[in-house]
């Protein structure tokens, strides 16, 4: 905040409630504050919020998912969009990882069990001698996939473009979605929330997976079919289900906290120390940029 209110000739105004806003929040802030640049992180950038605020001239993105700004309604009113993609990616990696060698070697379980006066020896499997499947060969499932194959593990990777060529480097295999769904011991979602992902890991591809299947969730919520996958952990069709993120937010998780093989964060994947510095400084950066244009 300081570096912000450190950039001269602006007025700072801040959304202090310690709470998201929702659509008619956020356009009820910047349209009574006259805000002409916005940062924003989750907040819906809708059509409806653009239409109530025709002085803002650029939006800069906190966070690196684009899927709550729309970004045809910021062009068609000529407001700049400032963005970096990727900013937090090893931080989503590190949480990714986390799941994945949690589940693996029974550590989560282990810790469960050790706290309620249980001594089990059951170490799990080595993620190294697994095949993981990666959905989304952006920024964080190239970077997963790196260190994946720095253990040892074989990687299959799908996207809807061709990433032949930046598969090939970290020696992961290209594979249909169809095959990573038959295939993977592991399977990580790393795309953005489209009408293509919405729901495209449900009770068909449940039936499909392999039985005792882990499926780990650190993109959005929409993309995986929440209560089928944790009505099939709870069956034992899945051997588990590490998600960070969820069909509404914040996710009350009392119900299926308990539940052997299910894992849940509130949405913390982005939000290493060090990666929220990157990730406002970005912001900041872009912000800059725009005051420093030629007028």
């Amino acid at each position: 905040m300081s570096e912000l209110r450190a950039i001269e000739g602006i007025k700072v105004v801040v959304n202090d409630q310690g709470s998201r806003f929702d659509e008619d929040g956020l356009a009820d802030f910047l349209a009574e504050s006259r805000a002409e640049a916005a940062i924003v992180g989750l907040e819906p950038l809708t059509r409806r919020v653009l239409e109530r605020c025709p002085q803002l001239k650029v939006v800069c993105k906190y966070g690196v998912g684009l899927d709550n700004v729309d970004e045809a309604a910021l062009s068609a009113r000529r407001i700049t969009l400032g963005w970096t993609g990727g900013v937090n990616r090893r931080s989503v990696t590190e949480l990714a990882l986390a799941f994945a060698l949690g589940h693996m070697r029974n550590v989560t379980s282990s810790v469960v069990k050790m706290a309620g006066g249980t001594w089990d020896k059951n170490g799990g499997r080595q993620l190294s001698d697994a095949c993981v499947g990666i959905v989304g060969f952006g920024y964080v499932g190239t970077d997963f996939t790196r260190i994946l194959r720095a253990l040892g593990s074989r990687v299959l990777v799908h996207d809807i473009l061709d990433k032949s060529k930046e598969a090939k480097a970290p020696g992961a295999e290209i594979a249909s979605y169809d095959d990573i769904v038959r295939t993977a011991d592991v399977i990580s979602f790393h795309t953005p929330l489209t009408e293509q992902t919405n729901g495209m890991y449900g009770p068909k591809q449940i039936e499909q997976s392999r039985r005792g299947a882990l499926i780990i969730n650190t993109a959005r919520g929409g993309i995986v079919d929440f209560e089928a996958v944790c009505a099939a952990v709870e069956s034992g069709r899945l051997g588990g289900f590490a998600t960070d993120v969820f069909p509404h937010e914040p996710y009350d998780a009392s119900r299926l906290g308990k539940v052997a093989g299910l894992y849940f964060t509130p949405h913390i994947g982005g939000n290493a120390e060090e990666a929220v510095i990157a990730m406002g400084r970005s912001a900041l950066g872009h912000l800059k940029t725009y005051l420093a244009r030629p007028v």
